[in-house]
C-alpha cells in the first residue's frame, strides 16, 4: 500500500519537514520512524510511504521540523493525526493534513473533560467495499456525550442539504469524527458541504456550524484510490463549559469507617458526594509518601520522599482481606472507634497503627498476592522507581534516620543492587517485599477510585509538589538533579515577612534538561493513572526558584535561580557608589543594636558581635550565620531568648545586596531591604536610585531571561499528558509568567482577595479569565469565616465595594452572606470554580464548625506546622444532609455550572 502525505507549512532555509509515524512507546517517550518529506517552494511538502497495513487498522503520526538533525519544533502531539485503512479494496493513499499547534481550546481535549465531563466515547467505523474513496475528519471539541455529528451537502450521495438524509459521522479519535464517501457517488470534481449537532436522535434544536459552507476540490482519482481530507475544526455556538468543585485534603475526610484520618475509601465516597450535588471536579492535596522520621512533623505533604510512592497512611484497610487473628482484629477495632472519634488527627498513632496492621496483613496476605498475575503486572511497569523506593525505606527503617549520608556503605542508591532486590528467592527482595506489597495495594486502591469517578463523571485532580524532601528517595537515587547547597522557598509575601523557607534542595535545571526532562515527564505520566487534572504547585519555580544559602534559617538572603546577577559597573551605572563590605555584610552599628536588641543591646555587643571601628560592628564567628544562631539557642524557649535569637537572625539579613550563589562578581538586591536598617541609613539621594535599581531588577531585567527558562521545561511537561493543567501562580508573579501560562494554555489560579492587578485591593470575579480557576482561599491560606473577621476594615470594603451592600459589615460572618460571596465565585466566567469544603461549609450556619479557627489546614509561615485538619461531619451525615445539599445544588444550578 502506498500512502502520500502532503501539508502546507511555511519553512525556512536551512529547515526540514519529517513525518514521524508512531511506533511505540519506551520509558514514557515516543518512538517513531521518521520520514524526511520534499517540497519545491519550501511551502508544499509531500512524502510518499510503503506500508503494509491491513483493513480495519490505523496508523498515528505528526510531522516535526529538522535544521540538519536537530528537532526545532513538532507539533502539539497531545492529539495525534490519526489514518484509518477502512477501506477493503484500497491500494493508494493521498493525505492532505494540517499542521497543529496547541489550540486555544486545548482544554476540550483533555481526559478532564473528554473521559470525565463529557464522556466521550470512541467508536470503530465500519470497513467498506468502494471502489474510489473519499474521507473526511473533522475535530468538533466542543460536543458533548449525547451529540452526534452530521454531515450535509448539495449532491445527493451528501443528502441534498436534506438534514433528514444527513450521514452520522464516527467519532474515531479524541474530539475527531470521520465518514468514508463512495466517491463513484460523487459527481463532478467539487463538493459543498455543512457540519451540524444534534442531541439525542432529535431534528429539532439542531446546531450548525459557525462558518460558511465548506467546499472541496477533489482530484483524479483511479480505481483503488482513497483521499483523505483533514479539515479545520469546527466550530459551534454551544455554551463554554464551567464545573464546580470542591477542594479537600484526602487526610482531612472522615467516614464512618475511617481510621482516624481519611483514606482511598473515603475519596470513593466524596465522589458519591460531590456527584449528588451536581458538582464535577474533587480537588485534593498531594498524597506521596512523605515518611522521614515516622514522627507528626512528617504531616507535611508537600514534602514527598518520593514522587512516585504513595503514602501508606492513605491505604483503605476496610477493602482488604480481615486479620485472621480474632484477637488482633479486635484490638484495631476498638484503636480505629477511638481515633476516628478525635476532632483533629494523631498522626503519630494512626501511622503506627496503620503501618503494624499493614505488616500483619502482609504475613497474611504477602506470599499469595506477590505470586499474583496482578502484583507482577505491577511490579514490572513499576521497577524503575519501586526498587529504589523499597531500599530507601528499609535502609531508612533500619538505621534509624533517613539520613543517607549517615547509612553505611547505603549512601547513594547502586543500581547493581537491583538484580538482587528483584529476584523473589534473594534475601534482599525479601528484605523489602513489604513495601511492593503496600505500594501495589494503594496504587490499585487509587486507580480504582479514578475509575469510580470516571464512571459518576467527576474530575479528579491531584496535586504536584515544587520540591522533594533533601533527604528522600529522589535525592538519594538520582543527586545528579538537585542543588544540596541551597534551600527552595518564597520571597516575603502576605503568608510571610521573613520569606518562606521549605528546606527542599532546589533543582539542576542543568542536568535535567539534558535528557529532555525525564524526571519531570516520568513524574506526570505517573500521575496521570490516577487523576484527570493537577495543580502545579508554585509554577514560577519552572522560571526561577526563591534560593536559600543553605546557612539560612529565614528567606530574606536568597535569591531568584536562575537570574541575571548585577556586575559591580551595573550598579554604579544607577548611580549607587559600589561599596562592597558595606553593602554585603551585615550592616551592625549602636544605633541599630540599640533599636532591635534595646534593654539587651550591651548583651549583645558583649556575646554575640565584636568592634571593627567608631559604632560599627561585625558578627562573632561563632555567631555568624543563622543556622549558627539556630544552634546556639535549640533548647532555649523562654521569650527573652526567642526574641533575641530573632532580633540575631535580622541583624544578620541586615544586608543591601547578596552575593549571587554561582559568580562571586555579581550581587542581587536583597528582597524587602526597604523595610531594614541598612536601606533606612542611606542618603535620600542614594534610596531614590536603589529604589529605580530593585525595581528594575525584579521586574524588568529578567523577563525574556524566565521566559525562556520555562520554555525549556514546561511545554514538555504540559504535553507530556492529556491532564488538565492548572497552576497556582500567586506571589511576586513576574509578566512572563502569563506569557507562558496563555501560550501553553494553562489555567491560572483567580483568588479576589490576592488579585493579580497591583492597582486595586479585591479583583473583579467578571474579569476572571475563562481558562482560569476561581478560588475563594486555598489550603494556605484563612478561610472566608477567618479572613472575615482578621481585618475589619478590610471585611468592611469589600462588604461595601464587592458586595455592594450598605451599613457596618456583621461580624462573624453569617450564612446568608456566605451563600453571597460563594455564588458570586461560581457565577464568575473561570472554567472551574473549586471551594474548599470549609467554605462549602460557611453558607449553612447550622452545619459548620463553632469554631472558624479550627478550620485552618495550615499555616504557611510556620513550617513546622501540624496538618491535622479533619471534617467535622462524616460523609454519610454529609450526604444525609438534605437541606445543605439542596442549597449547593441550587447555587450550581443558577451559576449555570
Amino acid at each position: 500500500m502506498n500512502i502520500q502525505f502532503h501539508i502546507n507549512y511555511q519553512t525556512y532555509y536551512g529547515q526540514d519537514l519529517v513525518l514521524n509515524i508512531i511506533t511505540g512507546q519506551h520509558n514514557g517517550a515516543v518512538e517513531a520512524s521518521q520520514y524526511r518529506m520534499r517540497t519545491a517552494d519550501g511551502y508544499h511538502w509531500e512524502v510518499e510511504v510503503k506500508k503494509d497495513a491491513k483493513p480495519g487498522t490505523h496508523i498515528e503520526y505528526f510531522y516535526s521540523i529538522l535544521c540538519g538533525d536537530t528537532e526545532q519544533r513538532k507539533e502539539w502531539g497531545v492529539i495525534n493525526h490519526r489514518l484509518d485503512f477502512d477501506t477493503e479494496r484500497s491500494l493508494n493513499y493521498r493525505v492532505y493534513d494540517h499542521w497543529s499547534d496547541i489550540p486555544d481550546n486545548a482544554y476540550l481535549y483533555t481526559s478532564a473533560i473528554t473521559d470525565c465531563v463529557a464522556g466521550k466515547k470512541l467508536l470503530k467505523g465500519k470497513l467498506n467495499n468502494y471502489n474510489k474513496a473519499v474521507t473526511l475528519k473533522v475535530r468538533a471539541p466542543q460536543l458533548g456525550a449525547t451529540d452526534e455529528l452530521f454531515l450535509v451537502g448539495a449532491e445527493s450521495a451528501l443528502g441534498a442539504w436534506n438534514v433528514k438524509k444527513a450521514l452520522k459521522m464516527v467519532q474515531h479519535n479524541i474530539n475527531e469524527w470521520s465518514y468514508t464517501l463512495d466517491a463513484t457517488k460523487l459527481v463532478g470534481d467539487q463538493i459543498e458541504l455543512k457540519f451540524f449537532v444534534k442531541s439525542n436522535d432529535s431534528n429539532e434544536n439542531l446546531v450548525w456550524e459557525y462558518s460558511d459552507n465548506r467546499t472541496l476540490l477533489l482530484p483524479t482519482m483511479d480505481e483503488g484510490d482513497v483521499v483523505v481530507y483533514e479539515l479545520t475544526e469546527a466550530a459551534f455556538p454551544l455554551p463554554a463549559i464551567r464545573v464546580a468543585g470542591t477542594l479537600v485534603p484526602v487526610f482531612s475526610l472522615r467516614s464512618e469507617t475511617s481510621f482516624g484520618i481519611g483514606d482511598f475509601g473515603d475519596l470513593k465516597k466524596m465522589i458519591d458526594w460531590v456527584s449528588m450535588t451536581n458538582q464535577r471536579a474533587l480537588q485534593i492535596l498531594p498524597i506521596n509518601d512523605t515518611t522521614i522520621t515516622h514522627t507528626w512533623t512528617d504531616s507535611y505533604p508537600y514534602s514527598c520522599i518520593s514522587i512516585f510512592a504513595l503514602h501508606p497512611q492513605y491505604a483503605n484497610l476496610t477493602a482488604l482481606p480481615a486479620l485472621k487473628d480474632k484477637k488482633q482484629s479486635e484490638k484495631f477495632e476498638k484503636l480505629r472507634k477511638e481515633l476516628n472519634a478525635l476532632p483533629q488527627i494523631d498522626y503519630e498513632r494512626v501511622n503506627d497503627a496503620k503501618n503494624e496492621y499493614l505488616h500483619l496483613l502482609f504475613e497474611q496476605e504477602g506470599a499469595k498476592v506477590l505470586e499474583s498475575s496482578t502484583f507482577k503486572t505491577f511490579f514490572a511497569e513499576t521497577e524503575s522507581w519501586l526498587v529504589p523506593y523499597a531500599q530507601y525505606s528499609y535502609m531508612r527503617d533500619k538505621f534509624g534516620t533517613a539520613d543517607f549520608s549517615h547509612w553505611p556503605d547505603h549512601k547513594q542508591w547502586d543500581e547493581a543492587d537491583r538484580k538482587a532486590l528483584s529476584n523473589p528467592k534473594d534475601k534482599a527482595y525479601k528484605e523489602v517485599a513489604f513495601f511492593y506489597y503496600v505500594q501495589f495495594v494503594l496504587s490499585s486502591q487509587l486507580k480504582a477510585v479514578h475509575e469510580y469517578a470516571q464512571a459518576h463523571k467527576i474530575i479528579l485532580k491531584g496535586d504536584i509538589p515544587i520540591g522533594v524532601n533533601r533527604y528522600g528517595c529522589d535525592v538519594w537515587t538520582e543527586p545528579r538533579y538537585f542543588n544540596l547547597n541551597g534551600q527552595a522557598g518564597a520571597p516575603p509575601d502576605d503568608f510571610s515577612v521573613n520569606g518562606q523557607n521549605w528546606g527542599f534542595p532546589t533543582y539542576n535545571w542543568d542536568e535535567m534538561i539534558k535528557d529532555g526532562c525525564q524526571w519531570w515527564v516520568n513524574r506526570f505520566q505517573n500521575m496521570a493513572q490516577y487523576f484527570d487534572a493537577y495543580r502545579i504547585d508554585h509554577v514560577l519555580g519552572f522560571f526561577r526558584i526563591w534560593e536559600i544559602p543553605i546557612h539560612s534559617v529565614h528567606g530574606l538572603l536568597g535569591q531568584f535561580a536562575p537570574s541575571l546577577g548585577m556586575s559591580r559597573e551595573e550598579i554604579e551605572g544607577y548611580g549607587l557608589h559600589w561599596q562592597e563590605e558595606l553593602f554585603t555584610e551585615p550592616f551592625i552599628a549602636d544605633w541599630v543594636l540599640d533599636r532591635i536588641f534595646r534593654e539587651h543591646a550591651d548583651e549583645v555587643r558583649q556575646k554575640y558581635v565584636e568592634h571593627v571601628w567608631g559604632d560599627r560592628y561585625k558578627m562573632r564567628p561563632a555567631y555568624d550565620t543563622q543556622r549558627k544562631v539556630e544552634k546556639a539557642f535549640a533548647g532555649k524557649n523562654s521569650d527573652v531568648d526567642i526574641w533575641l535569637r530573632d532580633g540575631l537572625y535580622a541583624l544578620i539579613s541586615n544586608v543591601l545586596f547578596v552575593r549571587d550563589h554561582k559568580d562571586p562578581n555579581r550581587f542581587h538586591p536583597r528582597i524587602c531591604v526597604q523595610f531594614d536598617f541598612i536601606y533606612e541609613s542611606l542618603y535620600d539621594s542614594d534610596k531614590a536610585i536603589f529604589n529605580k535599581l530593585y525595581n528594575d531588577y525584579y521586574y524588568r531585567r529578567n523577563n525574556q531571561f524566565w521566559y525562556q527558562e520555562a520554555m525549556k521545561k514546561l511545554p514538555k511537561l504540559v504535553n507530556a499528558t492529556r491532564m488538565l493543567v492548572c497552576a497556582e501562580d500567586l506571589g511576586m508573579v513576574p509578566d512572563c509568567v502569563a506569557w507562558v501560562m496563555n501560550e501553553l494554555r494553562i489555567l491560572s489560579l483567580e483568588i479576589q482577595s490576592m488579585p493579580k492587578d497591583p492597582k486595586v485591593r479585591f479583583g473583579h470575579l467578571s474579569e476572571n479569565p475563562y481558562r482560569s480557576v476561581s478560588t475563594i482561599s486555598t489550603h494556605d491560606m484563612a478561610t472566608l469565616r477567618q479572613w472575615w473577621d482578621e481585618d475589619w476594615e478590610r471585611a468592611q470594603d469589600y462588604f461595601n465595594s464587592m458586595l455592594h451592600r450598605g451599613g457596618p459589615a456583621p461580624h462573624p460572618l453569617p450564612g446568608w452572606l456566605a451563600r453571597d460571596i460563594v455564588s458570586r465565585h461560581l457565577t464568575s466566567p473561570s472554567l472551574l470554580c473549586i471551594l474548599g469544603i470549609q467554605d462549602w461549609m460557611s453558607i449553612d450556619e447550622e452545619l459548620r464548625l463553632a469554631d472558624p479557627n479550627a478550620e485552618r489546614i495550615n499555616v504557611p509561615s510556620n513550617p513546622k506546622h501540624y496538618w491535622r485538619y479533619r471534617m467535622h461531619v462524616s460523609i454519610e451525615d454529609l450526604m444525609k444532609n438534605k437541606a445543605f445539599n439542596e442549597q449547593m445544588t441550587d447555587l450550581i444550578y443558577q451559576a449555570g455550572r
